[in-house]
C-alpha cells in the first residue's frame, strides 16, 4: 500500500494549488526531512497549522527555548549526516537562534532554519515582534533569504538544502512573512542541483597531487593531522587506507575525533591547547605536515610564528578561503577530502616509519606517567573527570555517542572517551558555546536512535539550557546525562589558578539539587561522590531504559593537562602546573 508520504513525493511535480504554509511542509518532505526542532509563535503559526496534518511524515520536537531548537538540530546533523532543521517565530524567537547559527557556521554544520516574519506590509515599521533577522544573521550564514510571496517557497527551500549540504556545509536561514504563508500558489517541487556563481567544490589539480605525493614519498618524518572534513566528506575509510599504506602517524583536531578508531596504532590522539603531548610537540619536529579537512585554528597552532616552520605543509581543503589563511602551504589541494585522498593514495608508496612512530610513543609514555595515570588511577580521594569519562565509554564498549558541553568537561571527554564508530562525537568547537550540550544530546538521540547517547556537562554549562530536561521528559528520550560538578566554572577557574594567582573572581557557582530537579521532570537520577560507588552508579545509569541524570561530585581543583598556554608555541605543551 502506498503511504501518504509516498503519495506526496510522487505528486511533487504535479501543479497543485495550496497555501504557502503547506508548500513549505511539502518541500521539506521532498528533501527527506523527518525531524524538526522548534517552538511555535504568532508569525509562524500558519506553518505550524499545516504541519498538524503531516505528523505521519515529519516528527516535530517541541523544545523549551529556541536556542535548544538550533543546538538540537546541530546534534541531529552531526550524528546523522543529514541537514538539521529548526523552526522559530519572529522577533525574539528568531534572535534566540543566533548563537546556534553562529556555532553551526564556524563548525560547518548543515542547517536550514525557518523563521516566521510579520506581514510584508509591516516590514520596516518596528511592528510587534519584528526583527531584521536577515541583517542580523547575514555574517553567520552561508545564505539567507526573506520570502515575501508564496511562489518563492519551493525554489527557496530547494536552494537552502543544496547550499547547506554541499561544499563546506553550513547554516542557511529562510525568513518567511506571514502573508506568504497564507497566500496561495500552484505548487510543484524540483530539487536544486546547481546555482550559477556558487561553486561548492573545485576540481582537484593532478599536478598538485603529484607534487604532494613526491613530498610524502621523500619524507623521513611525515605527520598527518585531520579535522572534521574527514567526517563531512565521508572519508573515514580513505583515511584509514591512506595511513595504513604510508605508515604515517596521525592526530585529530577536536572536531575530527571519531573519524579514526581510538585504538588504531597510528592514531596518536588529539591536537590542541589541551590535546595530547606527542601530537603537539611533534608538530615542530616533522618534515612534512599533511593537513586534511581542518582550518589551522589558533587552538591547534598556538603561536603561528613558531608553528611547523621546519615542515613542508600539504593542505587538503574544500574551502579555498582556508588555504594560506593562517599557515603558509607548500602544496594546496583544493577539493573534497574523500576524492583527494583516493587519488593521492594511488601515488604514494608503501612505507613504514617505525622509528618516527616510536618517538610519538615515547612522548605518549611521558604523558601517561605524568598526567594520564593521575587522571585514570588517581591516588587522591576525590573523583577525577577522566576516570568518570573512561568508565562510561568502557561500559558501552566504546560505541556510545558522546556529547559534551564546553569547558573542562569537554576537554576531559575529548581526552578520555574512546571511539570505534564514526560520527559519535558531538561538541561545540570554534564558538565554544556553553549550554550546547543538553539540547545537542537531544538532537543526537533523534539522529541516531539506535545508539546510546551520553552527555557530559559541567555544573555551569548545563544550567544555561537546563529547561530542555522538559523536552527529554515529554519525548521520553533515553539520553544519559552526567553532570561533572565541582562547584566552579571549571575552565575559567583553572586559568585563574594558573595565570591569575588563584584569584577566583566570580567563578564559584552554586547549583540546584540536580537529582531533585530531574525528578521534578520525571527523570530518575543519583549523586555519587565516592570512588567505591562510581562503578555501580554508572552501570545503573547505562542500564536504565529511559533518561537518567547522574551527578558526579569531582575534585574542585581538578585541572586539565597537558596545556599549551594561550599564544605559546605548540612545543611548550605543559604536563603540569610545575612547568609554568
Amino acid at each position: 500500500m502506498t503511504t501518504k508520504n509516498e503519495k506526496i513525493k510522487n505528486s511533487l511535480n504535479e501543479a497543485i494549488e495550496m497555501t504557502g504554509s503547506e508548500a513549505m511542509i511539502r518541500s521539506l518532505v521532498a528533501e527527506g526531512v523527518d525531524t524538526i526542532f522548534g517552538y511555535p509563535g504568532g508569525a509562524i503559526m500558519p506553518i505550524y497549522d499545516a504541519l498538524y496534518d503531516y505528523g505521519h511524515a515529519v516528527k516535530h520536537v517541541l523544545v523549551r527555548h529556541e536556542q535548544g531548537a538550533v543546538h538540537a538540530a546541530q546534534g541531529y546533523a552531526r550524528v546523522s549526516g543529514k541537514v538539521g532543521v529548526c523552526f522559530a517565530t519572529s522577533g525574539p524567537g528568531a534572535t534566540n537562534l543566533i548563537t546556534g547559527i553562529a556555532d553551526a557556521m564556524i563548525d560547518s554544520t548543515p542547517l536550514v532554519c525557518v523563521t516566521g516574519q510579520v506581514t510584508s506590509g509591516l516590514l520596516g515599521t518596528d511592528a510587534f515582534q519584528e526583527s531584521d533577522v536577515i541583517g542580523i544573521s547575514m555574517p553567520i550564514t552561508k545564505w539567507n533569504y526573506q520570502i515575501t510571496s508564496p511562489e518563492e517557497i519551493p525554489e527557496a527551500i530547494a536552494k537552502a538544502f543544496y547550499i547547506a549540504s554541499t561544499g563546506r556545509p553550513g547554516p542557511v536561514l529562510l525568513d518567511i512573512t506571514k502573508d506568504a504563508q497564507f497566500g496561495k500558489l500552484q505548487f510543484s517541487y524540483e530539487k536544486c542541483t546547481k546555482i550559477r556563481s556558487y561553486v561548492p567544490e573545485f576540481p582537484t589539480d593532478k599536478k598538485h597531487l603529484k607534487k604532494a605525493a613526491d613530498l610524502i614519498n621523500a619524507a623521513k618524518k611525515p605527520y598527518l593531522i585531520y579535522g572534521q572534513g574527514i567526517l563531512l566528506s565521508g572519508a573515514e575509510k580513505e583515511l584509514l587506507s591512506f595511513i595504513g599504506k604510508t605508515g604515517i602517524p596521525a592526530a585529530s583536531t577536536l572536531l575530527g575525533i571519531s573519524a579514526l578508531p581510538s585504538d588504531h596504532p597510528l592514531n596518536m590522539g588529539m591536537l590542541g591547547m589541551h590535546g595530547n603531548y606527542a601530537p603537539n610537540i611533534k608538530t615542530n619536529e616533522c618534515d612534512v605536515l599533511i593537513a586534511i579537512g581542518m582550518r589551522f585554528d589558533d587552538r591547534v597552532t598556538g603561536n603561528i610564528n613558531t608553528y611547523a616552520k621546519q615542515a613542508k605543509v600539504i593542505h587538503i581543503e574544500i574551502d579555498p578561503a582556508e588555504i594560506d589563511k593562517n599557515i603558509k602551504t607548500e602544496v594546496a589541494i583544493l577539493g573534497d577530502a574523500k576524492h583527494a585522498l583516493r587519488l593521492l593514495a594511488t601515488l604514494v608508496e608503501n612505507k613504514q616509519h617505525q622509528e618516527w612512530v616510536n618517538e610519538f610513543l615515547l612522548a605518549r609514555t611521558k604523558e601517561e606517567d605524568k598526567v594520564i595515570i593521575n587522571d585514570l588511577k588517581p591516588s587522591k580521594p576525590g573523583l577525577t573527570m577522566g576516570e568518570v569519562v573512561r568508565l562510561s565509554t568502557n561500559l558501552t564498549d566504546n560505541k556510545a555517542v558522546i556529547v559534551t558541553d564546553v569547558g573542562q568537561n569537554q576537554m576531559a571527554a575529548a581526552r578520555y572517551a574512546r571511539f570505534n564508530q564514526t560520527r559519535s562525537w558531538v561538541t561545540s568547537g570554534g564558538l565554544g558555546t556553553m549550554g550546547f550540550g543538553l539540547p545537542a544530546a537531544i538532537g543526537a538521540k533523534f539522529g541516531a536512535p539506535e545508539k546510546e547517547v551520553i552527555l557530559f556537562a559541567g555544573d555551569g554549562g548545563i544550567q544555561m539550557t537546563i529547561q530542555e530536561l522538559g523536552t527529554i521528559s515529554q519525548e521520553k528520550l533515553p539520553v544519559k546525562i552526567v553532570v561533572l560538578n565541582n562547584d566552579f566554572l571549571g575552565m575559567v577557574r583553572q586559568w585563574q589558578e594558573l595565570f591569575f594567582e588563584k584569584r577566583y573572581s566570580f567563578t564559584e557557582i552554586t547549583s540546584p539539587d540536580f537529582v531533585k530537579l530531574a525528578s521534578a521532570y520525571g527523570i530518575p537520577g543519583a549523586t555519587v561522590s565516592d570512588r567505591k560507588d562510581l562503578g555501580l552508579a554508572m552501570k545503573s545509569m547505562i542500564d536504565c531504559k529511559g533518561p537518567y541524570l547522574l551527578e558526579v561530585k569531582i575534585e574542585q581543583e581538578d585541572n586539565i593537562f597537558p596545556m599549551i598556554p594561550a599564544g605559546a608555541t605548540v612545543s611548550r605543551c605543559l604536563l603540569g602546573s610545575d612547568e609554568l
